[in-house]
């Protein structure tokens, strides 16, 4: 062992950084609830090191030999999950931009029996060689988007259809093409993780540091009646469950998006923890333990050898270099679904804009709709009908000539026979400009949002007058 420690130290060009500065895309996924498929690479480059003085291959069972990453099991999803043909994804070209779709699985549908799961974490992480950037995007999971080949409906439902129908590539397939539609980037590979492949990881390196920022209740999953913990405030070591626990924690003030937050500090914390030096021969001398665990806990479409080649390259990035972003409550409005479901509405622009942070060291990866709110919103030309349910008459009409003005796409004004105190707002049809300033315009409240169900109708947007609009003194 001596030799090949030795030996790994003195090809530092190719190894040093692989395991000492692993960046973002190496062993810190596995750990982080992001579910690394490069350390898939990377351990497997450490067994053959360990297992070989001279530096040729050990042998390898013929199973081990030819076990690509696409056919790892998943043992959290019993194997249903798993799509029988790969999806079609954009290949990378071995020199450019290269980006990963990370998936988690809703550990509460396999809890109450049913056959497909709805993802429950969805990260990008990209990497570009050529300016040696990197980043990691969250995206909530309640995101209301268009699916393809479905109508609207919540961003981490994809996965659920793309299993359900048995569609190509199943739900990885249709997660990817949903996300590639949604924020217009193309994904080269995805990664699905079973949870207990990220517990036992984190237990191998000895747990992960975290500065908890306030008192947090968390949920361990498998633990009996004691699944319950409170973590205080300040530094501490968690072991795997905890960190899992930890990363998944929904039921804080700010919900998902805390649990955004929470995800991309354990990441960064594995990231340090792989980058301390005491680490190195500890993680050399569990090389083929940890190669084992990514082995049976990962499922993706990318080789081994591409998962080899990216770690490399994702160990010349230095950590200044590596963008964080989460799509929050500032790039979303919030509404609710035509089941009464608490929805995220984007605002397309502010996602992209962060989308341009993330996936480009300058400019923009596609043109944004261009002008003012007002100038997309007529460019966007969507028809608008306008119901009027407050306690004054002609008010709909009084309005519709308001907005015409504005340069509104109004279609249609009726009185409603049901009388309404607030107005509200019912998108059908997933208009992002015009749906922002009408909420702008008319100070309408967040609750009072929806989505509709008639995505192919005559109307794209539902306007539905209050008592509340009567009293603001705005209308002429």
């Amino acid at each position: 062992m001596a030799y090949q420690f030795e030996r790994l130290l003195s090809g530092i060009e190719k190894y040093e950084s692989v395991l000492i500065r692993l960046g973002l895309a190496g062993l810190i996924f596995i750990a982080a609830v992001v579910f690394g498929l490069v350390g898939f690479g990377v351990a497997h480059e450490l067994v053959l090191l360990s297992k070989s003085p001279s530096g040729s291959s050990p042998q390898l069972s013929e199973s081990q030999a030819a076990l690509p990453a696409s056919q790892a099991s998943n043992a959290a999803a019993g194997g249903q999950s798993i799509p029988e043909v790969e999806p079609e994804m954009t290949p990378w070209d071995g020199a450019g931009r290269v980006t990963i779709l990370l998936l988690g699985l809703d550990q509460r549908d396999w809890d109450t029996g049913r056959d497909y799961s709805r993802s429950d974490t969805m990260l990008l992480l990209t990497l570009d060689p050529l300016s040696q950037t990197a980043g990691i995007l969250s995206v909530p999971r309640d995101l209301w988007v268009a699916i393809p080949g479905f109508k609207h409906g919540k961003i981490n439902t994809a996965y659920y259809l793309g299993a359900a129908y048995k569609l190509p590539g199943g739900g990885p397939g249709l997660a990817v093409n949903t996300v590639e539609q949604f924020l217009g980037v193309p994904i080269n590979y995805y990664a699905q993780i079973d949870f207990g492949a990220f517990v036992q990881f984190i237990d191998e390196i000895g747990g992960v540091k975290i500065d908890v920022p306030e008192a947090i209740t968390i949920d361990l999953l498998g633990s009996g009646s004691a699944t319950k913990k409170t973590l205080q405030p300040g530094v501490q070591v968690l072991p795997g469950e905890w960190a899992l626990a930890y990363a998944r924690a929904r039921y804080t003030e700010g919900g998902d998006f805390d649990r955004a937050k929470r995800q991309q500090q354990v990441i960064m914390g594995i990231r340090d923890r792989i980058l301390s030096l005491d680490m190195l021969p500890i993680v050399l001398n569990k090389a083929a333990t940890l190669y084992q665990q990514l082995a049976s806990g990962i499922h993706t479409n990318m080789s081994l050898d591409e998962a080899t080649k990216l770690s490399i390259l994702a160990s010349q990035i230095p950590r200044e270099n590596i963008r964080q972003g989460i799509i929050g409550k500032d790039r979303v409005l919030f509404g609710r679904s035509p089941d009464d479901l608490s929805i995220l509405i984007p605002l397309i622009d502010k996602i992209h804009l962060l989308r341009d942070e993330i996936f480009t060291s300058s400019g923009a990866l596609g043109s944004l709709a261009p002008g003012t709110d007002q100038e997309r919103m007529i460019a966007e030309a969507a028809r608008v009908s306008i119901q009027n349910g407050s306690a004054h008459p002609g008010l709909g009409q009084e309005t519709a000539q308001y907005l015409q003005g504005l340069g509104v796409n109004v279609v249609g004004v009726n009185e409603s026979a049901q009388r309404t105190t607030l107005t509200a707002i019912i998108d059908n049809s997933g208009r992002p400009y015009t749906l922002g300033y009408l909420v702008e315009s008319l100070a309408i409240k967040p609750a009072r949002i929806s989505a509709g169900v008639a995505s192919d109708g005559p109307v794209d947007i539902e306007l539905i007058l209050g008592d509340d609009w009567a009293a603001s003194g705005l209308v002429p």
